[in-house]
């Protein structure tokens, strides 16, 4: 998420698969492989750097799960903040991510990240 909040988005996409899988609140469908979640990021990235706002999302209570195929399940607490330039930021979502990681070659992809709002999920 650091990626996304420094405005990298090829950088942030390319920690997912080809054929990955995204999941987050208001969005009905699932974005489906890289190139849409990149087509998706990058929109995103152009449209607060637009409006002049800063993202921030804070990362806490990670916990990793070897899976029997080899596999990687990663749960996650994040807090996304957000603030106009020069102005206190606001914490306007607590979400739970849950990513399944999949190894190729020497590096760890994301293969299906759900992002859920914590408070709906309990």
């Amino acid at each position: 998420m650091a990626l996304m909040d420094d405005r990298e988005p090829d950088a942030w996409a390319d920690a997912y698969t080809e054929d990955a899988v995204f999941e987050e609140p208001g969005r009905t469908d699932a974005l489906r492989g890289r190139e849409a979640i990149r087509a998706s990021i990058t929109k995103r990235t152009a449209e607060l750097a637009e409006a002049g706002t800063v993202m921030r999302h804070w990362m806490s209570n990670l916990a990793v799960t070897p899976l029997p195929d080899g596999t990687l399940r990663a749960q996650y607490y994040s807090l996304a903040m957000r603030a106009p330039r020069g102005q206190r930021p606001d914490i306007f979502a607590h979400v739970v991510c849950r990513d399944v990681l999949v190894r190729e070659g020497d590096h760890w992809l994301i293969r299906h990240r759900h992002i859920g709002i914590d408070a709906l999920e309990h």
